[in-house]
């Protein structure tokens, strides 16, 4: 089992930063890939960002040019940089593992999940 562990959300206005954290213990050698996924307001979950264990990296395309994924594997830490920020990202942000990987839509397919970090950016 991997348990995940997500921080560093809050409140920011439109424009700002934030950036997510996601600390993962337990059988993490397990782990292939790891996403940050989103729930927003009337939306499914949805993927917004995965790395792959070599580095590989990919974004959805409301993200992408704002938001960066990176991984520490030393520290078994996930981050999120999240740049020019807009009320639509406005959401329930969560950490997720799975062994293997696959593309961006299969995200909230992910066999571990963290609880989640509430982003909230106000105009």
């Amino acid at each position: 089992q991997v348990q995940l562990m997500e921080s560093g959300g809050g409140s920011v206005q439109a424009g700002g930063s934030l950036r997510l954290s996601c600390t993962a213990s337990g059988y993490t050698s397990s782990i292939a890939c790891m996403a940050w996924s989103r729930q927003t307001p009337g939306k499914e979950r949805e993927g917004v960002a995965v790395i792959y264990t070599v580095g590989n990296t990919y974004y959805a395309d409301s993200v992408r040019g704002r938001f960066t994924i990176s991984r520490d594997n030393a520290k078994n830490t996930l981050y999120l940089q999240m740049n020019s920020l807009k009320p639509e990202d406005t959401g329930l942000y969560y950490c997720a593992a799975n062994p293997y990987c696959s593309g961006m839509t299969r995200v909230p397919g992910y066999k571990y999940w963290g609880q989640g970090t509430q982003v909230t950016v106000s105009s």
